[in-house]
């Protein structure tokens, strides 16, 4: 399942190692059951796996479809009753994942996102953000999320929607520094106008 899912698995990826460790027991416990049905079975499911895991590589639709999206939980330290509805958590739920965080004021928080793994990422606001030696004698920037707006090369309508950006003036921007989408491998752009490029060529 490759070397993410040591660390984080998504629900379909939990369910099939669940099922394999239960086929794998099987011959196991019970000597009349043939090995080899339960090695032809754990095979079969691990193709599907991998199957599965190229084709979200190659598709946004399949990948949502799989593995969900992320839920911004909350905003310049409003929380989206719509989005907690969605994802079925409660208020408590959202302030002890905060907690983990040491966040213990929601009103500091400037983004929350529930990540497809289950984790929660937080961004806080500039004023309450900690201060680095960068930040003595300057003024800091109100706190902006940067999204990703290409993934390998691919645009990406939810983020664009997010930022209220189309992807005439993405292409735009790419053109004055004379690329092309399907030459991006990452970008991401924050409301602010900073943005982040990494060129296909730039990877190994």
């Amino acid at each position: 399942m490759g070397k993410r899912q040591i660390g984080e698995m998504q629900p379909g990826e939990l369910v099939v190692t669940l099922l394999i460790s239960d086929i794998a027991s099987m011959p196991l416990q019970d000597t009349d059951q043939p090995i080899l049905l339960g090695v032809s079975a754990i095979f079969t499911l691990v193709t599907v796996e991998i199957f599965i895991s190229l084709l979200s590589l190659k598709s946004l639709r399949i990948r949502k479809l799989f593995s969900g999206k992320s839920a911004i939980l909350i905003r310049d330290g409003v929380i989206d009753k719509k989005e907690l509805k969605k994802v079925r958590m409660t208020v408590l739920d959202l302030v002890e994942m905060l907690r983990g965080q040491n966040v213990f004021d929601i009103s500091t928080v400037s983004f929350a996102i529930l990540e497809t793994g289950g984790n929660l990422s937080v961004l806080l606001k500039a004023k309450d953000q900690p201060a680095t030696v960068a930040d003595i004698g300057k003024k800091k920037d109100k706190a902006t999320l940067p999204l990703p707006v290409i993934s390998d090369g691919r645009l990406l309508p939810d983020s664009l929607k997010l930022l209220g950006l189309t992807e005439k003036e993405i292409r735009a921007r790419l053109s004055r520094k004379k690329l092309k989408p399907a030459e991006v491998f990452l970008m991401t752009l924050d409301s602010g106008g900073r943005e982040s490029i990494v060129k296909k060529g730039d990877i190994t």
